[in-house]
């Protein structure tokens, strides 16, 4: 792989089987004798042969109405889930942003789960030690830090998770709508510190509905329609044809 690639995609396809019940009663025999269907697993096509290159530095943009496989791909990205064909191939540390306060434990606090969540993403006590007065600073989270994460709104969560995964010096970052949670002040902090984060040439993949953070933030979009490439470019010029389809 090129050195000035960070992510590469290749032929990459994923499908998952959609389980139906089965009748198991005779009533339910009965009542569902007549769709031929109900006892037979589907196939769901969600990504079909996607190929394409992220450059180190890029902030690039996965847009497109639900159910286009825009989080599958970013879940592909981080080795969460696998493709059923092809390939894709990381160059640098990352770190994502995709289930909010995925890796927490709700029975800990939120100062034991920077600890757990952090060494998840690469990094030793020490530098933990190093960094968790910082990583507490920007959260805001102040004494709710050393509460059970349990007692937390969806909006703390987001401050914590955020928080970590933005000072584990990664160089890819990978985030899937979590900007949407939050109190408005948290959002502007949490998009200008992903500003800086772009700036210092880290690469970011974003996947979001909100087209004005597309707009602002990310020199290149993808659009993808029924699991395939409908256009790759420029912002500007993806946005437009994708708001006259979906607009």
């Amino acid at each position: 792989m090129e050195k000035n690639i960070a992510i590469k995609v290749a032929h990459v396809s994923k499908n998952f089987k959609l389980y139906y019940d089965r009748a198991n009663t005779l009533k339910e025999k009965i009542l569902f004798f007549s769709k031929k269907n109900r006892n037979k697993d589907e196939i769901l096509h969600v990504l079909k042969d996607i190929s394409l290159d992220i450059k180190k530095g890029e902030s690039v943009a996965l847009i497109g109405t639900n159910g286009s496989g825009k989080s599958t791909l970013l879940k592909l990205m981080t080795k969460i889930i696998y493709p059923n064909k092809g390939k894709i191939i990381t160059n640098g540390k990352l770190t994502s942003l995709l289930e909010l306060g995925a890796g927490f434990h709700d029975d800990f606090t939120g100062r034991e789960n920077i600890y757990f969540n952090a060494s998840i993403f690469g990094l030793t006590k020490a530098e933990i030690d190093e960094k968790i007065d910082e990583i507490i600073e920007f959260s805001e989270l102040g004494d709710f830090i050393d509460n059970p994460v349990r007692t937390y709104s969806s909006g703390m969560y987001m401050r914590l998770a955020f928080s970590v995964a933005i000072n584990v010096q990664a160089e890819i970052l990978l985030i899937d709508e979590i900007l949407a949670v939050g109190d408005q002040h948290f959002q502007d902090k949490c998009f200008n510190k992903l500003i800086d984060l772009k700036e210092s040439g880290k690469t970011i993949v974003i996947v979001t509905h909100s087209m004005e953070q597309v707009k602002r933030f990310c020199n290149r979009a993808i659009w993808l329609y029924k699991g395939e490439v409908r256009k790759d470019g420029e912002t500007k010029e993806v946005l437009k044809e994708y708001l006259k389809v979906c607009g």
